[in-house]
């Protein structure tokens, strides 16, 4: 069987998270056993939700556990199988972990999933036709519901979520306004992400100087925002919503290392009366195959051209990791592997 290097979560972060919270390790790969299979892992998924769960505190899911494989999505290729589900070159998505093998046990639903990469390169699902993308959809459609000529506004405008929203929302006839930040990632998200105006959060610095950039690119106001990073964003978001506005809360990612995120303008919520609904998506896999259909198609015909930023190889996942909480990635942060 063949040696497998993982990376271990070593300890936990106080405060902001370092690379010496990280260990590799490598460790033989145990022998299959009935109703098993070996997955080579292609490519693994680094997601800022990641960090959240690096913390021991209260939280929708239980912490990662400290001195075990650090837990994340994964594609790759069937080595192995001792299940009549699978065969030796099946291509599948998972949620194998920083590894560059995996055993899974396939009688368990939902453990893995084949996908046809005909039309669909294999890392997009890992992104935009993946857990982000499905993200992106269920906050669009299950929340801010949008109706044609609406405003809706998406932050980390250029990410996995942020490049699926802008597409799902152009194609119900939407104005979409991103916030990203630096000027190539907001040329990026109008010229190839058919956003109709995107902020660079980095020129403005403060929720006063944003909210004048917001009231210029959304003349007739915000009727939905899909929120990923909390903070003096959101707050002037706020300030931009419309009567009856609606907001998806997805991420806090400024938040994630631990100190408290204030709110501006909480009276807002109810001068406005805004819908302010937090969702996480693995909690609604009955909207997965509607979305992922969608999703898929607007990738095969070119309506959704997401950007990827690819570390090679499974050593280089922590200062990846690192990077995409400070904004350093282009696109969906995803690890090479093979």
């Amino acid at each position: 069987m063949p040696r497998n290097q993982q990376i271990h979560l070593d300890n936990r972060p106080q405060g902001e998270a370092v690379a010496s919270n990280f260990k590799l390790v490598t460790t033989d790969t145990p022998a299959l056993a009935d109703g098993q299979v070996l997955v080579r892992n292609h490519y693994l998924s680094l997601d800022p939700y990641m960090r959240g769960r690096m913390n021991d505190a209260k939280s929708y899911a239980q912490p990662q556990p400290v001195g075990e494989v650090m837990q994340g999505g994964t594609v790759g290729e069937v080595v192995e199988s001792r299940s009549p589900k699978f065969a030796v070159g099946d291509k599948v998505v998972g949620f194998g972990g920083w590894q560059e093998y995996s055993v899974v046990d396939a009688s368990q639903p939902g453990s893995l999933k084949k996908v046809d990469t005909t039309h669909v390169p294999l890392s997009y699902y890992l992104g935009a036709v993946g857990m982000p993308g499905v993200t992106a959809w269920y906050g669009l459609v299950k929340i801010i519901a949008p109706k044609e000529g609406d405003t809706v506004v998406v932050s980390a405008a250029t990410g996995a979520v942020g490049s699926a929203f802008a597409a799902l929302a152009k194609a119900r006839g939407c104005r979409v306004v991103g916030i990203a930040g630096g000027p190539e990632k907001c040329k990026y998200a109008v010229d190839e992400l058919h956003f109709d105006a995107c902020i660079d959060y980095k020129e403005h610095s403060d929720g006063k100087a944003m909210g004048k950039a917001l009231k210029d690119a959304c003349p007739k106001g915000i009727d939905g925002y899909f929120e990923n990073v909390g903070g003096w964003i959101m707050d002037a978001v706020m300030l931009r919503m419309n009567a009856f506005g609606r907001i998806a809360l997805c991420g806090m990612i400024a938040g994630y290392d631990g100190a408290p995120l204030p709110m501006a303008h909480p009276a807002l919520i109810l001068v406005s009366r805004l819908k302010i609904e937090g969702f996480i998506v693995s909690e609604h896999m009955e909207v997965w195959p509607e979305a992922l259909t969608e999703l898929g198609t607007l990738v095969a015909t070119g309506k959704l051209r997401p950007r990827e930023s690819v570390a090679e190889g499974i050593a280089a996942a922590p200062e990846a990791f690192l990077g995409l909480l400070k904004g350093k990635n282009f696109g969906k942060q995803i690890v090479k592997l093979v």
